[in-house]
C-alpha cells in the first residue's frame, strides 16, 4: 500500500511541474502577442503603459543588424 501512495504522490508533482511549465508559456506567448500588437507598431498599450516602455526598453537594449549588415551580395 506505501508503494501506491509514493506513486500517486510522484505523479502528481509531475502533474504540477507540467501545469508550471504551461502557464510560464502562456505568459510568455501573452507577453509576444502584446508587444507585437502595440509597441511594435509604435502605439501605447490601453492598460498597462508601464509594460510597453518596458518592452520598448528592452529592444532598445538589445543588439540588432541594420540593413546594410543584414545584406550581403558576396554570399
Amino acid at each position: 500500500m506505501r508503494g501506491l501512495w509514493r506513486t500517486i504522490i510522484r505523479e502528481g508533482d509531475n502533474v504540477l511541474l507540467i501545469g508550471l511549465a504551461m502557464l510560464v508559456i502562456l505568459v510568455v506567448s501573452g507577453l509576444v502577442v502584446a508587444y507585437v500588437a502595440f509597441p511594435h507598431r509604435d502605439k501605447e498599450m490601453p492598460h498597462a503603459p508601464w509594460l510597453g516602455d518596458a518592452m520598448n526598453k528592452a529592444t532598445d537594449a538589445m543588439p540588432t543588424l541594420d540593413e546594410d549588415e543584414g545584406t550581403d551580395p558576396k554570399r
